[in-house]
């Protein structure tokens, strides 16, 4: 029976769950959905894994502004559905003019991530039976990555530091080259013929720490060079089908270098990885079901996750920063200029003051459940079984973080 035929009461959906043996722990992100959603979406969101697995959270990277401003990210994770993040920060928003400069950056990003933590009471997930305990006692959990290797300033042996610190997501690549490249990145010249001799040191440091692989941002060349170096899968977090390019003329002429094609989306698949599709081409959840279904029907089920590339908390700028961003844009990354501003058209402010789109729980307009909520809701109407949404939804993640963190 489809969602939209199902008249569920409180009671009705109580007493169905317990009648089948089922323990219902009425915690906030459930009793909140009972207020707003069908409840079949609810239980699905309750007995899956809902895991984002490039979601941003703004620190302060800089040690004099530490520790920041409190974030509440327990309440906008449980508020989202979202089981747990892949939560990332990046050192290259501003220019990197000194050695040492995205090294003390890393350190401080860390350093700023451990106290919201602490005052979150938020836990690292280092493995997966981490984020199964977490889930089995409805506490949300992240998973520590950071957005590019600039902090390595060449040097892979800080993969080590990193890893001690609890990170066990590692992007290879952002926006900017680092100070010694370790590949080309898709939106700039190519200059280094693919994955450099650092990328591939760095890869085998994390194939034998433990340490997963995310090569968003890397062109194809560079990101096949990399599936020939890695004993693990590896994820791309954040894309999208190149045929997919949504509505809006400026977004798909701005997004198109960034989105993958459908042959090397089977590369990857081919080598075991995972794909996240990204919200950003989407301008309401169903459209974003779409997008999933266009991937899934090129790679399988198997082989697509979650990758929102938005942010639970709210954007934090430096009181010290000036400039701009060394791609022209203010502070932040991508998300802040989508969805509208000065050349994609009308701006249109969410909730939180913030553009609609660029904040996980305000992913598209007048979205009034949170993320989770909304994107199984979509799913189930655009045809997808709970063992399809399970899959996408954490379940290939957990895979591929498993092999990956078994260093």
């Amino acid at each position: 029976m489809g969602i939209g035929n199902q008249l569920w009461s409180r009671r009705k959906f109580v007493t169905t769950l317990t009648g089948a043996g089922a323990v219902i722990v009425l915690n906030p992100p459930l009793m909140w959905a009972f207020e707003n959603e069908d409840p079949r979406v609810a239980a699905i969101v309750a007995r899956t894994m809902g895991i984002d697995t490039h979601n941003h959270v703004d620190v302060p990277l800089n040690a004099d502004e530490l520790p920041g401003p409190k974030l509440d990210l327990a309440a906008e994770m449980k508020k989202s559905g979202l089981s747990a993040i892949c939560a990332t920060f990046a050192v290259d928003y501003q220019k990197l003019t000194n050695p040492g400069d995205a090294y003390n950056r890393f350190i401080s990003g860390l350093d700023a991530m451990d106290a919201v933590l602490q005052s979150n009471n938020i836990k690292r997930s280092l493995n997966l039976a981490d984020v199964k305990a977490a889930k089995k006692s409805g506490t949300p959990t992240i998973i520590q990555s950071v957005e590019g290797c600039h902090f390595l300033e060449g040097q892979a042996s800080r993969v080590q530091v990193a890893y001690n610190r609890g990170l066990r997501h590692l992007g290879l690549l952002h926006d900017n080259d680092a100070s010694v490249p370790l590949g080309d990145v898709y939106t700039n010249t190519a200059k280094y013929g693919g994955l450099t001799a650092l990328g591939a040191d760095v890869i085998k440091e994390c194939n034998r720490l433990g340490i997963l692989i995310d090569l968003a941002h890397a062109s194809n060349d560079t990101i096949n060079a990399a599936l020939k170096v890695t004993t693990k899968p590896v994820v791309i977090s954040h894309t999208g089908l190149d045929t997919q390019l949504g509505q809006n003329p400026f977004m798909a002429k701005m997004m198109k270098p960034r989105l993958i094609s459908k042959e090397q989306a089977k590369i990857v698949a081919g080598a075991g990885g995972i794909i996240g599709v990204w919200t950003h081409l989407a301008e309401t959840p169903l459209e974003y079901a779409q997008n999933v279904r266009a991937m899934v029907d090129v790679i399988g089920i198997d082989h697509v996750s979650i990758g929102t590339d938005t942010k639970l908390t709210a954007s934090y700028r430096s009181p010290n920063d000036q400039g701009r961003k060394p791609d022209g844009d203010k502070q932040g990354p991508p998300q802040n200029k989508e969805k509208g501003g000065p050349e994609g058209g009308k701006k249109e402010e969410g909730k939180g003051g913030g553009r609609v789109g660029e904040r996980t729980n305000e992913a598209w307009k007048d979205q009034k459940v949170g993320f989770y909520y909304a994107v199984v809701d979509a799913l189930l109407k655009t045809g997808f079984t709970e063992e399809d949404i399970a899959k996408f939804g954490g379940g290939n993640f957990c895979r591929v973080f498993d092999a990956a963190t078994k260093g």
